[in-house]
Formats: structure tokens, sequence, C-alpha cells
């Protein structure tokens, strides 16, 4: 599969704020995120389905958000996609989604949590490097943290070269190469079943909250159960899972799979939910070095 780079992120682009997951319920936030990007020397849409809502999620339908998915591919208009917020809705679907479009009108594509599901699909189905990254509702729409904010920049613009771990744990030690891939652990598990696994080397990443560590250790099973994950992931990052009951048994779980798997496995990334976190680009190779908590980008992930 060719790697398609979009275009670098540049003062004056245009970027729509999409919401095709959970319903926006406070649209402020959403304007607030507006204004901040604007006031950072970018223009700024939003998307229709950003003030629409159906039960708990975005749009005014399912086949709305598909619609206005696609439309922000396809306007030449907008430079980049910047997803409103996660929550539950992207899976409902991506069955629906040509592929062609994105493939055909290729531009930066951001968000976390529930948007980890469109992030992988459209990797894995088009090549097109997408990026696991903060948000409009939760980041840019409050006081949003000075380490994300240029975090977030500077990835978009490409000039990060590599992600340190903060305090890691070290769960087994080693280097591995491979393309990232990967993001909020339990939309990743919702996917199984799906064709969302790409082919080659995989350095796997991984974040979740509010789920209790015998849900993380089931989910972990889950996805080490598909064939092509244990196959294929070479090493896996962890990074932050809030609010669980006790760190002591998560590490024992995470002990477990490291020596079962027998691959590099270290903690303490800045990939999460929390305010402080980094951009992540999906799809290009990297050097995962558990031993000191580094993950190398080894290639350029944007074009000019």
């Amino acid at each position: 599969m060719k790697i398609i780079k979009p275009k670098k992120l540049q003062k004056g682009n245009t970027i729509e704020i999409l919401g095709v997951s959970g319903r926006i319920k406070e649209y402020e936030r959403i304007q607030r995120a507006k204004s901040y990007l604007e006031q950072a020397g970018y223009n700024v849409i939003i998307s229709e389905s950003c003030q629409t809502s159906h039960r708990y999620m975005a749009g005014l339908n399912t086949e709305d958000c598909l619609k206005e998915f696609h439309n922000a591919f396809l306007s030449d208009k907008v430079d980049a996609i910047l997803c409103a917020r996660g929550g539950f809705g992207t899976i409902k679907f991506i069955n629906d989604i040509d592929w062609k479009i994105i493939k055909n009108n290729p531009k930066i594509f951001a968000g976390y949590s529930d948007i980890t599901t469109l992030l992988n699909l459209i990797y894995t189905n088009t090549g097109l490097v997408t990026f696991h990254s903060p948000m409009a509702n939760g980041d840019f729409g409050e006081e949003i943290d000075e380490y994300t904010k240029n975090a977030f920049f500077c990835a978009l613009e490409g000039r990060v070269k590599c992600f340190k771990a903060n305090d890691s744990t070290v769960f087994n030690i080693g280097k591995a190469q491979g393309k990232l891939f990967g993001g909020n652990l339990s939309t990743l598990v919702s996917l199984c079943g799906t064709d969302f696994i790409p082919n080659g080397d995989l350095i796997l990443f991984i974040e979740d909250l509010n789920e209790p560590i015998y849900k993380i250790d089931k989910m972990l099973t889950q996805l080490f159960n598909a064939e092509k994950i244990k196959k294929n992931v070479r090493g896996i990052a962890i990074g932050e899972f809030l609010n669980i009951e006790d760190k002591k048994t998560l590490n024992e779980v995470i002990q477990e799979f490291a020596l079962n798997l027998n691959i590099p496995i270290c903690d303490g990334f800045r990939i999460t939910h929390s305010k402080v976190k980094d951009t992540v680009p999906i799809g290009i190779n990297a050097e995962f070095d558990a031993d000191n908590g580094i993950i190398t980008l080894l290639e350029d992930y944007v074009s000019e």
C-alpha cells in the first residue's frame, strides 16, 4: 500500500471542525475553539452536524454524519479536519464510507477517543496518514494546555521527530520498528471483526479512561486474540489509563501480557484523555525503544 502524506498545516489554511461522534452538549465550546484557532491564524468552519443531534450522537442521523464526513474531504475549501469530540457514533457508518473520496482528496484528519475508529480505518483503507490529537470540544474549546497546544501545531507542521515517555515503567526491554497504529483501547476492540489491521510490522499505542482493570485485561486479550494483531505488533507503547482503581494491579496485568507476547513494552507516553497530550501520526515508520521510553519517527509524515 502506498502511503499518502497530507500537506502540512500552514497559517491561513482552513480547518473544519467536524461533528461525527458524540452529541455536542455545549455548542459554545465549539465556538470558543473556532475563535481560538482563528486567533492562531487559521480560517475555521464548523460542520452543521455540530449543531444537530439524534439521541447521544451528533448529526440529524447516521447518514447525515456520513455525508458531513465525505463533504469535509470533498470540499476544496477545507485543508484540515479537526474532529469536535469523541463519545460514540463513528462505528455506525464505517461500512458505508467511500474510501476513494478520501484517497483522492487527502488532507489532515485529527482527533482521538471514538475517532480512533476513523483514524485507523482511514490509514488501513487508503494509506493516508492521520493524527491522534486533541479535539475542539474538550481541548481547544476549554483552556488548552500549553504543552498540548504546542505539540499539536508542531506535529501538524511536520516538526516533531520523537515522543518521550514520562516516568516510564518498562515491562519488556528491547527495540522494535513498525508503523504507528492505535489509540483508544475500547474503540480499537470495537473494530474486532472488521478488516482494520494494517499489513506489516506495527508499533501499537493504547490509552483509555474509566475502565475497570478486568475490562482492560479482557480488551487486551480480545485484541491479541486477533491473529493478525499477534503476528504484526512488534512493540506496545502505553499511554495513560485514567481513573483506574489500582495502578499496581494494572501493571501486573500488563506484565503478564509482556511475558506472553515477548515484545518491547513500556508506559508513560502522553497519549491520553487528559489535558496534557501529544499529537501522534498514524501510519508512519517509527522505532520504539522501550528501555528508554522513546518513539522516534523514521520518516516525514506530512508533505509540502
